[in-house]
């Protein structure tokens, strides 16, 4: 049986934390920002955390299971 591959676009978007939750850098955060309010780039700035359907998803992605 062959090895299993790591999706690589997914390896260098996101990153499993201690809890096995998969964060992630929000998109449209690089520019035309002037016209988005500063709630809206402050809440940006921040990680995300995927729901636990993509979570599941992004695993399999990564090679399989995780803690």
């Amino acid at each position: 049986m062959p090895k299993a591959k790591t999706n690589r676009g997914a390896r260098k978007r996101v990153r499993v934390s201690k809890k096995g939750k998969i964060k992630f850098r929000h998109p449209f955060t690089s520019h035309l920002l002037s016209h988005k309010n500063g709630k809206r780039r402050r809440a940006l700035r921040r990680r995300g955390v995927a729901s636990a359907a993509d979570a599941k998803k992004v695993l399999e992605m990564l090679g399989g299971a995780r803690p």
